[in-house]
């Protein structure tokens, strides 16, 4: 035991000494070692110090209350909820009907002694120095004791006023505004003064005020309702001390009332899953990860560490190699003097060691450094502040004993490549006849026909992707093992290269144990690079494909959904200002009820249309089910479905993209719209001069020649309606129509109508937008310029540039081509520093024997460009392989699907899909061509053309 504790101390000595004295290459192979182990502890760090606990949670969620009670909006009926109270249910099974609606009296479950706190909210377009902004207006008193930890107070003080507010530090950088500016919103001429700044822990960037209870959103509400607007919805919910908490059994007598709580003390000792009786129901659980998922995950996490260590030692590697062979005379003087081979690798191996502990510690600290350093930033990456700064000791001990593996096992092969050696040929610098495993490829070959024939099965018998994944990557491990003998194949196109290159592979061939780990680092890398950019183009390839265009390319549109199209004028004016319009068309919606009710219909005084569907032409698949009860499409076969999804012109697809959002596709303009949509129909420009409406969409028109737009002002009554699978009641307007023929692209649009034809009809129309035809397709000045121009509305119009399929997988790409041509170079420039080593007697003959200096600059160029070459094109080979095997499961996959769906009538589109796999040449040609050539000439660079001088070797 002292023997051997002695021994491995001296031999750490001299490790030590020796990382000390080459430091270049130390600092190299501590770099490679140190960045993962760096990035991996300062994400553990970030990620735990970004988990809150529950107690933090809740801090945060109810302050220092001990419950929030929040209105379920089920008219009080009683419910059942999950411990967190994120989600809930009616207590009684409502089947395939809809949910009970209606407020709840939030009182009535106040228990009696307790203290409450209202918090309520809102939401408004709030003035800025900028113009008006949309915000979230909170009300809650946030100097109570109850409410500490909902909100940080960063400047200024709390509000004690009615006409006092304070605002988020984010909104008072978006608005331009300051502590002790005023504040208003649109449609409210009461002022405040902004008198302190705040932050939400959990939203940073949260654009919201803050105001006393009843200070703001009351008197808004009515002043928006007294302009002819619906009021702004709001929400309110109580804030809850009580002597003793909320126990789970307290909650659920709550339940009963209609009232969803979230309570401190079920939070931090949440029950059992059997006494949740939310998760009996059907259809609910605590679906939480299982146990298969996470044995997933682990296995994913352990194959990208393996493969993240397998390219470290593969870099690092021929590293130590380097210093071995230049330290070969030490370690024979260590043999001469009765070192035995266990010594010699105990040294080598000390490297290792001494590299991976130093990397280990200067990884971990400068992660500790930079985390606590960094924090404030990552915070506003993240939205949210971090809780305590958590440090797990035995998670960063664990990645750190990672690198401390990593730098042993990129030392294992070099240190028993050194034991290997005699005395006399390390005394003497005479390298000896090199024999290369003839079990190891035999290996690799086994590894890649079982990993080939895995990848083969999941792409041609399975759905599974993790079965392709893991079978690449036991081929692409076959495949590394194979590289020796994979090298010695190269050797053989020697004899056609001229006298420099094939110095460089003769050289590289003899001498595989330093070149096969070169070479397979790069392979690996390359590999990686190939399959996910291969992937990727293959992917972008079948996004441009499936590409549906909302517009014509270059066309524009504008369109407001609130406030009955208020800023619709102001919008038409900026799009104009701003780009390069040609021929605007101004459009505009029908509206049933008040004026500023949304298009989709929904609250108090506010109705909905339909386009009807004549009897005669409903599609037997679609027609309503009296009773409401089952569907009309399960009496079909599924080749009774296909047939009539396929041929009947009856269920032909209503719509074809574009984004309308009104119902129906329904607008009301003139032709200019037609010209802006490339549509090209005389006959459907004289209908609209003579008062028709336009369709393009057979089915809605009758046997009269009209179409029907129905009226829908009771909308309680239409759902329930729909729920009897009866028509919903409302007054029809029947309009003579004209079908388009054809399938021109319409872009959504459904039907068409000017508005005198509406105002005949008696339909109520409001401003809905524009579309623009341009001359060129605007530019990202002119666009950026148009988006700060309507920003100062509110942000309440939404536009749309059609640039047609964009390609956003071009950086990642190129990004990854970079990162596999850094790891190339590095890879071949230790290989060709450790053959400079080699090989510095023979380019000492060389120059003995008259060769001139440049032979030593070019010699260790093409050195290196061999070691680079042969690592891109065996790692482009075996890239491209596993993405293909990838796509085939997908295409696999999409086939299943469409069939399926094509045979119980989901969908009516008969083509198949697309699924391309496609080659990415850009990136494949920067790997074969330039990298290799950017390796070569750096190293020739760098490479000096006369060697030191040093003393004649005893021979």
């Amino acid at each position: 035991m002292k023997t051997w504790f002695h021994s491995w101390r001296a031999a750490i000595r001299i490790a030590r000494r020796d990382a000390w004295r080459a430091k270049g290459r130390s600092a190299l192979v501590l770099a490679m070692i140190a960045l993962p182990i760096l990035g991996v502890s300062a994400f553990d760090l970030t990620y735990r110090s970004s988990e809150l606990s529950p107690a933090e949670q809740m801090d945060r969620s109810i302050g220092a209350a001990d419950a929030r009670f929040l209105d379920a909006r089920m008219g009080g009926v009683p419910l059942l909820q999950t411990p967190e109270g994120d989600n809930y249910a009616p207590a009684k099974d409502t089947g395939d009907g809809a949910w009970p609606t209606g407020p709840t009296d939030l009182d009535r479950a106040v228990p009696r002694g307790a203290s409450v706190l209202t918090d309520s909210t809102g939401s408004a377009r709030l003035t800025t120095r900028h113009g008006l902004l949309q915000a979230e207006v909170r009300e809650l008193q946030a100097g109570d004791p109850v409410a500490r930890g909902i909100m940080t107070l960063l400047d200024g003080r709390h509000p004690g006023k009615p006409d006092e507010v304070m605002a988020t530090s984010h909104f008072l950088k978006t608005s331009g505004l300051t502590v002790g500016s005023t504040v208003s919103a649109r449609n409210f001429d009461r002022p405040y003064r902004i008198v302190g700044s705040y932050e939400l822990p959990d939203e940073l960037e949260s654009l919201q005020i803050n105001a006393l209870p009843g200070a703001f959103l009351a008197p808004y509400a009515k002043a928006v309702e007294k302009s002819g607007l619906p009021a702004p919805e709001s929400s309110t919910s109580y804030l809850v001390r009580h002597r003793g908490g909320f126990t789970w059994n307290t909650v659920q007598q709550i339940n009963a009332m209609g009232v969803v709580v979230m309570s401190r003390a079920v939070v931090l000792d949440p029950p059992a899953d059997s006494e949740v009786p939310l998760y009996k129901k059907e259809g609910w659980g605590n679906y939480g990860t299982s146990a298969a998922a996470n044995a997933a995950e682990l296995a994913a996490a352990g194959t990208v560490v393996g493969l993240a260590m397998l390219e470290i030692c593969l870099l690092a590697g021929p590293a130590f190699a380097v210093g071995a062979r230049r330290s070969r005379r030490q370690l024979g003087l260590v043999g001469a003097n009765g070192g035995a081979r266990s010594h010699i690798r105990a040294i080598v191996l000390s490297g290792g060691l001494v590299i991976g502990v130093a990397a280990a510690l200067v990884g971990t600290v400068l992660a500790l450094i930079l985390t606590l350093a960094l924090e404030p930033y990552l915070e506003e990456l993240m939205g949210q502040r971090f809780g305590a700064f958590d440090i797990r000791p035995l998670e960063l001990l664990g990645i750190a004993l990672i690198a401390v593996l990593t730098g042993l096992l990129a030392a294992v092969v070099p240190a028993v490549t050194a034991s290997r050696q005699t005395v006399l040929a390390s005394l003497t610098g005479r390298r000896g006849v090199r024999r290369s495993s003839r079990v190891l490829p035999l290996v690799g070959l086994g590894a890649l026909l079982l990993g080939g024939t895995i990848a083969l099965y999941g792409s041609v018998m399975s759905d599974e992707f993790m079965i392709v994944a893991g079978g690449s990557a036991i081929a692409e491990l076959g495949v590394v093992a194979m590289t020796p003998a994979l090298v010695g194949l190269f050797g053989r196109l020697g004899r056609w290269l001229p006298l420099a290159p094939r110095l460089a592979l003769r050289d590289a061939v003899r001498n595989r144990g330093r070149t096969a780990p070169a070479v397979a680092a790069v392979l690996a890398a390359v590999a990686g690079t190939v399959a996910v950019s291969t992937y990727g183009a293959s992917r972008d390839a079948q996004s441009r494909a499936e590409y549906e265009a909302m517009l014509p390319h270059g066309a524009v549109s504008a369109v407001v959904l609130e406030e009955g199209g208020r800023d619709v004028p102001a919008v038409r004016e900026a799009v104009e200002r701003n780009l390069p319009v040609d021929v605007r068309a101004d459009v505009e919606r029908v509206q049933v009820g008040k004026l500023g009710c949304p298009p989709w219909g929904g609250g108090p005084g506010c109705g909905r249309y339909e386009l009807v569907v004549p009897k005669a032409n409903e599609c037997p698949l679609y027609v309503r089910v009296p009773g409401g009860g089952g569907d009309a499409s399960e009496k079909y076969a599924p080749e009774q479905r296909r047939k009539l999804l396929t041929e009947d012109w009856r269920c032909e697809q209503n719509g074809n993209g574009g984004n309308m959002h009104v119902e129906g596709g329904l607008l009301v303009g003139d032709a200019k719209l037609l010209k802006v949509l490339g549509i090209d129909d005389a006959g459907a420009e004289k209908a609209l001069a003579e008062g028709k409406i336009v369709t393009f969409h057979r089915p809605l028109i009758d046997r009269n020649g009209t179409l029907g737009i129905k009226r829908v002002t009771d909308t309680v009554a239409a759902d329930k309606a729909m729920e009897k699978g009866l028509p919903a009641p409302g007054e029809v307007s029947p309009i003579p129509a004209y079908l388009v023929r054809g399938e021109p692209t319409s872009y959504g649009l459904q039907a068409l109508m000017t508005p005198a034809t509406a105002k005949a009809a008696g339909l109520t129309t409001v401003p809905y937008g524009s579309y623009f035809s341009t001359d060129r397709m605007p530019d990202e000045e002119q666009r950026q310029k148009l988006d700060a121009e309507l920003a100062k509305l509110g942000g309440s119009a939404e536009v749309h540039v059609e640039t047609g399929f964009t390609d956003e997988s071009s950086i990642v790409l190129l990004s990854l081509a970079v990162f596999a041509g850094l790891v190339t170079i590095g890879a071949a420039a230790i290989a060709t520093g450790l053959a400079q080593a080699d090989a510095e007697a023979d380019l000492k003959t060389l120059a003995a024997v008259g060769a001139p200096p440049r032979v030593r600059r070019t010699l260790s160029g093409f050195q290196c460009g061999v070691v680079a070459t042969m690592g891109v094109v065996l790692g482009s080979a075996a890239g491209v392989l596993p993405a293909m095997g990838l796509r085939l499961t997908e295409e696999r996959q999409e086939i299943r699907f469409h069939e399926e769906a094509l045979a119980e009538g989901w969908s009516l589109d008969v083509t198949p899909p697309y699924v391309p796999i496609v080659i990415p040449w850009e990136t494949l040609a920067v790997l074969l061509v330039a990298v290799p050539l950017g390796a070569a000439l750096l190293a020739a660079l760098v490479t000096r053309s006369r060697g030191a001088v040093a003393r004649r070797a005893v021979t």
